[in-house]
């Protein structure tokens, strides 16, 4: 069915309607020349002969001339289609007719008289009419403004302090908790939510109380919005979305009476959500904008904040969700039981949750049966929910650009490869020099990574200038939730490889390292500063985690910073000559890396495998996700009854009360 086009009135309208009228009445209205002459001419006129008709109005009397008078008054250059007419003022009506009765019976002057009781309209509109398109033009102007709609900032100058949340009603929120692919911790936290607006006398008839609001805290693109979104189409409920910025305007007080309105609206809606995103552009820490001193507006709008969440009045069947991702800097009283009473980590997704993203964001590409989403959820470690869907789509505009019928796997690769690296640059003029300068470099970082326990698996290595780079290699991180010492130095030892490779085998150094050379730095400041795992400061640490406090000093003195710098010299060097210790063991591989990477310009797994052999280390991402497609087998198994007699010690473990919780663990992994 068709949607119905309602018709909207437009000011412009009005404007262009006014301007067609002035011009029709120009044009319409008789061309003539004219003359206004006293009672006295008018008389002479007439009782010469010179007027071929009169027409007498309620104050003034006009005279229709002949040529000759016509060219007598008006001049001999007048043109004679064109009428000349003659005013003058008269005392009334009757009598301006006695006088023309005594030029009749007087002189024998006998001119045809009209009477006219009608009004000028053009003398009218051209007095009046200026006056009434000013009022006409002041009451579109002022209801305009005061239009929700309109100028003004939030809705206009008379409703600048009105809300300008967005309304969404019952209904009118279709997502829901399946179009948030991973986050399943983060649903477990908002679908207690959900139930109690579903539901809410569960929880209030044992005298439970649900949280006021939720603080989604999590890097950009993880799903914030989106999960707050799914929340109230999950509850079918009311749903207010706003931007933190929404409350800051240029006008005092304006952000305060903003967030009394919205408050008033959303109780009135209630049971409804309300979501704040980006709330800290309005929640910052008090006394502590970089500005100084040109916060008071939003502190004031904070502090209603403050008072509607947690005020005298009631806010029941309000939630309040809020997004945002500097936590850090929020307002303390803001995040206290009451106000934030939970907050909720929206952290970017594991091997797992991503394989789940790319499952729901491939529903609508037309993929080759070879794609593999382990493999891509694999390639993409570090990639939020947004980073993903960008991925697809590169990857079907790729393939459409190749005009190919199906998104193949190679076309995945490449728009990874476009995301991180940055577009091909074949263009780009390198000598033979150069070209094989990069390639030693890259091919040491390829065999280092190869023969390191704890270092990245390599998956791509080429010396196809990308963005900024010229030279640039793909890895496979290992997701782990701690990272040991020595995994910190195989990576630094690999990260070195690239400038070990151009000392050892072409004899000199170059500019192509400054960028291994600033992650290694940072890397090994880390150890030392932050994590604690330098020899002679052990177990130390100067990272302040909060970030509340100003870093206007460092927090250690000048002895203990001489020896920071010692201990990060000592731990690069030392990995500096471990690499190139490798690379000499290996030498003659490495050769063969460079020769095949200036053949083809870029190399594989597979070849490094041919010169190297396998790498005896399994990668871990495999093995996690071949566990939990097990565990997830087993699970859906012990779900279904009929499948209990294959699974004892499942059976067991459910039936036996008595075992504890870890026990109950232990059996659950003997069975994966």
């Amino acid at each position: 069915m068709a949607n119905k086009k309602f018709f909207r009135f437009n000011l412009a309208w009005l404007y262009g309607g006014i301007f067609a009228v002035l011009v029709i009445l120009y044009f319409t209205q008789n061309q003539s020349y004219s003359k206004e002459v006293n009672t006295t001419r008018f008389e002479e006129i007439a009782l010469n002969g010179g007027m071929k008709e009169i027409t007498i109005y309620k104050d003034h009397a006009e005279a229709q001339l002949t040529d000759s008078a016509k060219k007598v008054i008006f001049g001999e250059d007048v043109a004679t289609h064109t009428p000349g007419i003659i005013k003058t003022n008269i005392p009334s009506s009757d009598s301006f007719a006695e006088t023309m009765r005594h030029w009749k019976d007087e002189y024998n002057i006998n001119i045809p008289v009209t009477y006219d009781k009608s009004t000028d309209f053009s003398t009218i509109f051209w007095s009046v009419g200026p006056f009434v398109l000013l009022i006409i033009f002041w009451f579109f102007i002022m209801r305009n403004m005061s239009n929700p709609g309109g100028g003004g900032g939030g809705g206009g100058v008379f409703n600048v302090g009105k809300s300008t949340a967005r309304l969404y009603e019952k209904g009118n929120t279709r997502i829901t908790f399946n179009d948030v692919a991973g986050l399943s911790e983060a649903k477990q936290e908002v679908e207690e939510i959900v139930q109690f607006l579903r539901n809410p006398s569960k929880y209030t008839e044992l005298g439970g109380k649900i949280p006021k609001g939720a603080l989604l805290v999590g890097p950009p693109g993880t799903g914030k919005t989106l999960l707050a979104k799914a929340v109230a189409g999950e509850a079918d409920v009311p749903f207010f979305s706003l931007s933190g910025s929404d409350f800051v305007e240029m006008f005092v007080g304006v952000g305060a009476s903003r967030v009394r309105d919205l408050f008033r609206q959303a109780k009135e809606k209630a049971p409804c959500i309300v979501f704040i995103d980006e709330i800290d552009a309005v929640g910052r820490a008090r006394g502590k904008n970089p500005n100084m001193g040109g916060n008071d507006e939003r502190e004031n709008t904070l502090n209603q904040l403050l008072t509607e969440m947690d005020g005298f009045g009631s806010n029941s069947g309000v939630i309040i969700l809020a997004a945002t991702n500097r936590a850090d800097i929020l307002d303390k009283a803001l995040l206290r039981a009451g106000r934030f009473d939970r907050q909720i980590y929206v952290e970017l997704p594991d091997l797992n949750d991503r394989k789940e993203i790319f499952d729901v964001h491939l529903r609508k590409v037309k993929i080759d049966a070879g794609v593999d989403r382990d493999m891509l959820a694999r390639q993409t470690p570090g990639f939020s929910g947004a980073d993903i869907a960008n991925v697809c789509n590169e990857a079907a505009l790729i393939a459409a650009r190749k005009n190919k019928n199906s998104v193949e796997k190679q076309d995945f690769m490449d728009a990874v490869d476009r995301i991180v690296g940055g577009l091909e640059k074949r263009s780009k003029i390198t000598t033979d020099e150069e070209k094989r300068s990069i390639a030693i470099h890259e091919a040491g970082h390829a065999s280092l990574s190869w023969h390191l326990q704890y270092a990245n698996p390599l998956v791509k290595v080429t010396i196809v200038p990308r963005g900024k780079a010229l030279g640039a290699a793909w890895y496979l991180p290992e997701e782990r939730q701690i990272t040991p010492r020595e995994a910190m130095l195989d990576e630094m030892c690999a990260t070195l490889g690239g400038r070990a490779a151009e000392e050892l085998f072409i004899g000199r150094i170059s500019t192509g390292a400054a960028n291994d050379l600033e992650r290694v730095t940072k890397q090994a400041y880390a150890m030392v500063v932050y994590f604690g795992m330098s020899e002679r400061l052990p177990n130390l640490s100067y990272y302040d985690s909060t970030g509340q406090e100003y870093g206007f000093s460092k927090p250690y003195s000048e002895t203990t910073a001489k020896i920071i710098d010692e201990e990060v010299s000592r731990i690069v060097n030392e990995q500096y000559e471990r690499a190139k210790r490798i690379l000499q063991e290996h030498a003659e591989g490495h050769a063969q890396l460079t020769e095949v990477l200036l053949d083809n310009e870029v190399i594989y797994t597979d070849d490094v495998e041919k010169i190297f052999g396998k790498r005896p280390w399994k990668s871990r991402s495999e093995e996690i996700l071949r566990d939990n497609e097990a565990l997830k087998r087993n699970n859906e198994e012990a779900e279904t009854p009929s499948n209990f007699t294959s699974t004892t010690t499942i059976e067991v473990a459910t039936n036996n009360t008595s075992d504890s919780k870890e026990e109950e663990d232990i059996k659950k992994k003997e069975t994966t």
